[in-house]
């Protein structure tokens, strides 16, 4: 469970969601051409399609997510016997280091600098701190950003349906400085 990948070492999964993504801009593509064949022959606008657009990439997002999601209970269960047993094991080395350091234990020629308690103790809390922000799926959010940028990419041109092009590059310029 101290795999720090944070996935119970299954992080290399991850990968496997860069192949839905020709797939759902293949979809995508599709979508804004329904949109815009609807915008052009029947007047319609772009806002009125939010909720398609918005079924369209929370589908997708599942259905490149769902492979992953078999993983969610033995992760969570990793998860959970991680934070046991590692909480036995940090409660113990906190316990004997209190005793040692804060409560007088220690030989009088020992010196607290240097000494590897502090180093086991820190590497202790470490550990445990990766198991408790294991994620319940093996993949970072972050990687799902290639993901929804193929989505949303077909979607773009039509905001030109909105507004001028150059609007639309004035307006983004002005978001990005």
């Amino acid at each position: 469970p101290t795999h720090p990948d944070r996935a119970g070492g299954l992080g290399f999964l991850a990968h496997s969601i860069s192949a839905f993504a020709l797939l759902a801009l293949a979809h995508s593509v599709v979508l804004a051409g329904q949109l815009l064949n609807r915008i052009v022959h029947r007047g319609a606008s772009l806002p009125d399609f939010a909720l398609e657009i918005g079924v369209m990439v929370v589908v997708l997002l599942l259905l490149a997510l769902a492979p992953l999601a078999v993983f969610a209970g033995q992760l969570a269960q990793l998860r959970r016997t991680g934070l046991d047993e590692y909480g036995v094991v940090a409660q113990r080395l906190a316990g004997e280091f209190d005793t040692k350091w804060v409560r007088g234990g220690a030989p009088a020629d020992e010196p607290l600098l240097g000494s590897p308690d502090i180093s086991a103790l820190a590497d202790m809390g470490g550990s445990y701190e990766v198991i408790e922000n294991m994620r319940s799926v093996p993949i970072a959010p972050e990687a799902l950003i290639p993901l929804v940028v193929a989505i949303l990419l077909p979607m773009l041109p039509l905001t030109l349906t909105m507004m001028p092009l150059d609007a639309l590059v004035k307006a983004l310029v002005g978001l990005m400085f």
